[in-house]
């Protein structure tokens, strides 16, 4: 008869015996210790900030961007209200190219965030971090009949699944960057 692994992981951390390891090393060779608690690792990228300076007016791309808690990105025309940023997947930007046999760069969307490596679909009430920003996402964004203007039809390809992305809520004040990692943090931590 076999014994049970003692090394096996449940829940936070790491069981070892009858106790939880509460924090362990990034790698071999790092003296830096993380609590299991705090430690999310990263699943995306953020690939690209825009901001919008003035209603339906152009999407101006940074590689940075102030962001201030409930009110969203700094020099944005859209602050405040609960649609504070929006956001984009580059994977669901690049199915909706294929299916139009199309190039558009995603700035096209008028998004603020371009992720990578994130799925958005049915995340409401999730909390998102984009380096050590914290986004509560609010709903799904419903494309607007401007992305006809873009590609004809390109609106109703993106009204199903959250193909139109998502949006949210800024929780803290912070500066992010293109190349921050994005992940997903756990609920009930």
């Amino acid at each position: 008869m076999r014994s049970k692994r003692k090394d096996s992981y449940k829940g936070f951390g790491r069981r070892i015996g009858s106790r939880v390891k509460k924090s362990f090393k990034l790698s071999r060779n790092s003296s830096e210790t993380v609590n299991c608690r705090e430690y999310h690792p990263p699943i995306g990228r953020l690939e690209a900030i825009w901001i919008k300076r003035a209603r339906r007016g152009p999407m101006d791309a940074v590689s940075f961007a102030q962001l201030l808690s409930n009110r969203g990105l700094l020099g944005s025309a859209e602050q405040s209200g609960s649609r504070q940023v929006a956001l984009l997947e580059r994977e669901v930007w690049n199915e909706l190219m294929a299916q139009f046999n199309s190039a558009v760069a995603p700035g096209a969307r008028r998004a603020n965030l371009l992720l990578h490596g994130v799925a958005l679909a049915n995340s409401r009430g999730r909390v998102l971090r984009v380096g050590a920003l914290r986004l509560q996402i609010g709903g799904e964004v419903k494309p607007c009949k401007r992305m006809d203007e873009v590609i004809a039809g390109l609106q109703a390809a993106m009204y199903p699944g959250w193909r139109g992305g998502a949006f949210a809520r800024v929780l803290n004040d912070c500066e992010i960057k293109i190349g921050d990692p994005v992940a997903w943090e756990r609920s009930g931590v």
